[in-house]
């Protein structure tokens, strides 16, 4: 086989060379600036980070993380204070069928690879309160 994503465990039973899997993601934007998505917002929680984001199930995209570095709540389009992190847990799939609207991309992740949107979604999933900072 070839052009296979191995780890180095399974490299190492197939007897090939281990060929990391792919770690940046990449998603089409619109133009749409933060503020223009704050500003059509009624109310709503502005997460300007995640973190600590895990799979739960891979068969449904479910995953669980933090919001943290700064997370808001929007009201009539106006920012009008901080609030405390949530924990999330979230299907990929829900949250792009929630989708409303698409801002610019921006380089996202530790190492800058992965090019992503700011995103207005509607009903995303926080399930509890956070003390993550």
């Amino acid at each position: 086989m070839k052009n296979l994503f191995y780890d180095r465990y399974w490299a190492s039973q197939e007897g090939v060379e281990p060929i990391p899997f792919p770690g940046n993601r990449i998603m089409d934007g619109g133009d749409a600036s933060l503020e223009d998505l704050i500003k059509d917002t009624r109310r709503g929680i502005l997460v300007t980070r995640f973190w600590y984001i895990r799979s739960v199930d891979p068969q449904t995209l479910l995953y669980t993380g933090l919001t943290r570095d700064g997370t808001f709540y929007i009201e009539n389009g106006v920012i009008k204070h901080p609030i405390k992190n949530f924990r999330f847990n979230e299907s990929t799939i829900i949250m792009l069928n929630n989708l409303e609207a698409l801002g610019k991309q921006m380089r996202v992740g530790g190492g800058g690879g992965s090019l992503i949107p700011y995103m207005k979604i509607r009903d995303f999933t926080f399930t509890s309160l956070s003390d993550a900072v």
